[in-house]
């Protein structure tokens, strides 16, 4: 019997929800996903939580924000002078900025005032305790 381990491919349908129940993601009415072991695909506790998972098993995993996407950063929510938006804004819009070192950086547009407007550069699902549901389908040795 296989089981997953830090040197599998894992063929999985998986499921993200926030705590009311509301899913923010899944693929359990698509194609399954494929992901090796510590490739950066998942997070890590995401890949630990499915360690000694085998084929058809299904397991529903609680996963706290710092095991998710971190604990929400008020240095994290920017002021911007609304003189820099040469576009129309609406709150919840999502902006590309870039960073010190010109890389592309989504920030949700939070409070729009006359001369200033709130910039929330924290992950979405940041501060959030998420539930990770996972059906392993395949797993394989990752050459």
């Amino acid at each position: 019997m296989s089981l997953v381990t830090k040197n599998s491919r894992v063929t999985l349908h998986f499921e993200l929800s926030l705590e009311d129940g509301a899913i923010v993601d899944s693929n359990f009415s698509k194609a399954p996903a494929s992901f090796v072991y510590g490739d950066g695909s998942l997070l890590p506790a995401f890949e630990d939580a499915l360690l000694g998972m085998q084929v058809n098993q299904e397991a529903s995993f609680n996963m706290p924000p710092e095991k998710a996407f971190g604990a929400r950063n008020e240095n994290n929510i920017q002021m911007i002078p609304r003189s820099q938006f040469a576009m129309d804004l609406e709150e919840g819009m999502v902006v590309s900025f870039a960073d010190v070192g010109k890389n592309e950086l989504p920030g949700v547009i939070a409070q729009i005032g006359e001369e200033q407007v709130q910039v929330d550069f924290n992950h979405p699902l940041a501060g959030r305790t998420l539930t990770f549901k996972a059906q392993i389908v395949a797993i394989e040795d990752a050459v």
